[in-house]
């Protein structure tokens, strides 16, 4: 009875500590850099962010492509009520206060149209109004009327409207494919830190583990008089540098592992394990089609030509202030009634209202004037900063083709560097043991190693960094060479 009690209780601490590895290995995400990118781009704030910025400028444009369209409006007042006194001017120019006690109604249907040549504005209405007092009802019908405003002299806003927002909207676009790519630079620039750190803590723990089992064999050595006192302390101290350097490093990756985590909206407690990304695109490109491609497709190209125009625009606003002259034209068709509604529909009258108004500053000691040489200034200074900052993107381009166009080979040379300091380290620890170099000697093989180690992956964070930041900047494809595009419809209509 006993044997089988213990049985039992063996066989549910053995199923207890598998589902405890599979639950563990569970938690596990392996993690190549293609797919933390997809998961960066999709979920991550900064992306969201990016949609959401997007979004807005979408609704900005259709906001502006409706102003253009007809408007139509119902307007009313059902019912108005009056019951007051109030005062009446008579004939001989003295008042006196009479009895109001009447009912009303009256409602008018619009449409409304801008006109972007002109900038001036169209109305179409038809309206009718009903007013009964002291049991008598009165009725006027306006079937239709046409009414024109229309500035003159002054700036037409729909025009300049029509040249900027199409471009800004242009813009918007292009800003949200390159936010796209600098989420990528932001997943390399996290997923590298953290595949240093873990490679880092890989290199504190085998440096432990080759300086306790350096320092064991030294001390059974030392017993025998063939390694001195001092090579003796000097391992014991590399044994205890490796131990602290594994701790810090150990917080590092703790805290690189959550910095991604947090970056791509991920579980805390899910673990992740980095793949090495190998397959790097092998290519030489040259600046005049890199530059090409950002003049053509970055959003830096758009916001340029939006902000000159949006100076002209300034400047033209300012000259169209020194004068206000508007013209207001109102025709139509109009009846009344004393007793049916529809008899206000016969025997119309012609309806028409012409008004000229005007403001011209007399005296206004050079308050325009010097608006308009304030908005020239501020242009020749948006100009002026333009060309600094074209010349300041194109420089940067010129500087990145470079740094990009070298990388390779940085890569090649560190790979081969790591290969052999890897080697160099295990014969270093090999003569040491017989006694053919010093500590000296064996620690400074460590310290390349370890060297070499870093700046091989560094060098391959490098590469992928340049060359998303290339694909950011000129929205180009240089694997597939193709446009880098997105379905903007979809986002759009993806909830945030």
């Amino acid at each position: 009875m006993m044997r089988k009690l213990i049985i039992i209780t063996m066989a549910i601490l053995l199923l207890v500590l598998v589902s405890s590895k599979i639950s563990a290995e569970g938690n596990t995400t392996k993690l190549t850099l293609s797919e933390a990118i997809e998961m960066a781009r999709s979920q991550s704030v900064d992306a969201v962010v990016a949609r959401g910025e997007l979004k807005s400028a979408y609704w900005e444009y259709i906001t502006y492509q409706a102003d253009l369209l007809p408007e139509l409006t119902f307007e009313g007042t059902l019912p108005q009520y009056n019951k007051s006194y109030s005062s009446y001017q008579q004939d001989d120019g003295s008042y006196k206060f009479i009895r109001n006690n009447w009912f009303g109604m009256n409602g008018a249907l619009n449409v409304n149209q801008n006109i972007w040549l002109t900038g001036g504005s169209l109305s179409l209405t038809s309206s009718l109004d009903y007013i009964k007092t002291d049991g008598m009802k009165n009725f006027m019908s306006v079937p239709v009327s046409l009414t024109l405003n229309q500035p003159i002299f002054g700036v037409n806003n729909y025009k300049w409207k029509r040249r900027i927002q199409p471009i800004k909207f242009r813009e918007a676009k292009a800003a949200f494919i390159s936010a796209t790519e600098e989420v990528t630079m932001k997943t390399i620039q996290y997923f590298f830190n953290l595949l240093l750190a873990r490679e880092n803590v890989n290199i504190a723990k085998q440096n432990l583990q080759n300086a306790t089992h350096l320092y064991e064999i030294a001390e059974a050595r030392r017993k025998m008089g063939q390694v001195s006192e001092s090579d003796l302390l000097q391992l014991k101290l590399s044994a205890l540098n490796a131990q602290s350097t594994l701790t810090d490093n150990e917080s590092s990756l703790n805290s690189n592992l959550f910095q991604l985590q947090t970056f791509l909206n991920i579980s805390d407690s899910t673990k992740i394990e980095l793949q090495i990304p190998q397959n790097m695109p092998s290519m030489s490109i040259r600046y005049a089609d890199v530059l090409d491609k950002a003049l053509e497709n970055n959003s830096f190209a758009l916001n340029i030509r939006r902000r000159q125009l949006e100076s002209d625009y300034a400047v033209a606003t300012a000259k169209g202030n020194l004068r206000s002259i508007k013209l207001t034209a109102t025709v139509g068709y109009g009846g009344i009634s004393n007793d049916k509604m529809r008899y206000a529909y016969n025997d119309l009258k012609n309806n028409a209202i012409i008004s000229v108004g005007f403001s011209i500053p007399l005296v206004d000691w050079g308050k325009r004037r010097g608006e308009v040489k304030v908005a020239e200034s501020n242009r020749e200074v948006t100009e002026s900063k333009l060309r600094q900052e074209q010349q300041t993107f194109n420089q940067n381009i010129f500087l990145l083709v470079e740094h990009f166009n070298n990388q390779g080979k940085q890569v090649s040379i560190a790979t081969e560097a790591d290969s052999i300091a890897q080697k160099r380290y295990k014969t270093s620890i090999e003569t040491f043991m017989i006694g053919k170099i010093n500590t000296l000697d064996l620690n400074n093989a460590q310290v390349n190693k370890d060297e070499s180690r870093q700046k091989n992956i560094n060098e391959l964070f490098y590469y992928w960094y340049y060359y998303y930041q290339l694909r950011s900047l000129t929205l180009w494809d240089f694997v597939k060479n193709t446009n880098i595009d997105a379905d903007f419809e979809n986002i759009i209509k993806k909830k945030m």
